[in-house]
């Protein structure tokens, strides 16, 4: 069976086609397509407070082709969720009606701990250690996503309004820092030494700038060395140089500086990055949602 999932984020829009059989008992997961498109709904959002009519008619324009491109892979069950910029856009109504209306697809507007819960989701299928203590570190445009994880539970999270559009368009809230260095305190004083598990797309792209081996941790020192290179390169040089999006060139500092920060005040010395992240979670909650009706179904035919 196909899933789908549609995020829409402060950077980008983002459709994940996945299939999904059980093949002896467990879970076969495989990605079918994936689409980004850098939107940057943020841009607007952080500066004016309202998403811009022509960023509007961009987002109309994305998720009419999504709703085609779901069409022909056949996806009958997906989920289209908002996070961080649509969540604080004024006119943020206007713009579900208008894509509603002209593509037929609904968005939902996700919090920071739905968010959080969604991309934990992934822990189970993400190869790490159950027994080991985590911390769950996802960057984004908009905001920033931390969670605990003992015995592979997620034990406490919280979402912060820290991100890489954010502090491009200088949005960030007095006092975010704070608390979350607050909320590491209290964590790293209760459960000790944690492992740090990253998630988005910058953290992915600073793995593969690494050339770190795949399911191997990054060390703080090598994240460390490969942002000290980024910022003795120009804008054009991160482009050309190292063939990095232009949407990806000029936030992947911010996203590596919060990262570290984050890494040092938990006194992580490495940071484990599984290419996971909110779409991926989509896709299993949507499956355990398809598996639950499927099962449904069935119990009321037999009882007819």
């Amino acid at each position: 069976m196909k899933f789908a999932a549609i995020d829409i984020g402060t950077n980008a829009v983002r459709l994940l086609i996945k299939e999904i059989k059980v093949i002896n008992g467990k879970y076969d997961v495989r990605k079918v397509s994936f689409t980004r498109v850098p939107l940057r709904l943020g841009e607007d959002v952080f500066e004016t407070g309202s998403i811009s009519e022509a960023k509007a008619k961009n987002l109309v324009k994305v998720m009419r082709a999504f709703w085609y491109l779901m069409d022909v892979y056949g996806i009958e069950w997906f989920r289209a969720c908002a996070t961080s910029a649509m969540r604080e856009a004024k006119n943020v109504d206007k713009v579900r009606e208008l894509v509603k209306r002209e593509a037929n697809i609904d968005i939902e507007l996700i919090d920071g701990d739905e968010e959080a819960n969604l991309i934990f989701r992934n822990f189970s299928v993400a190869s790490l250690k159950s027994n080991s203590d985590y911390l769950y570190i996802d960057v984004g445009g908009g905001s920033l996503e931390l969670t605990l994880i003992r015995d592979g539970k997620r034990l406490r999270g919280k979402s912060f309004k820290i991100g890489t559009i954010r502090s491009l368009k200088g949005a960030n809230f007095d006092g975010e820092w704070d608390a979350v260095e607050e909320f590491v305190k209290h964590v790293t004083e209760i459960e000790g030494k944690l492992v740090a598990i990253g998630t988005g797309g910058n953290i992915n792209r600073l793995q593969r700038l690494i050339r770190n081996p795949k399911n191997t941790a990054i060390s703080i020192s090598k994240l460390e060395e490969i942002n000290s290179k980024l910022k003795s390169m120009t804008y054009e040089e991160r482009v050309h140089d190292l063939a990095l999006k232009p949407d990806r060139a000029d936030v992947i500092i911010l996203a590596a500086d919060i990262y570290l920060k984050v890494m040092k005040l938990a006194r992580c010395r490495e940071i484990i990055v599984p290419k996971v992240g909110l779409s991926d979670g989509i896709i299993l909650q949507i499956n355990e949602e398809y598996r639950a009706f499927k099962a449904s179904r069935s119990r009321n035919k037999t009882k007819e």
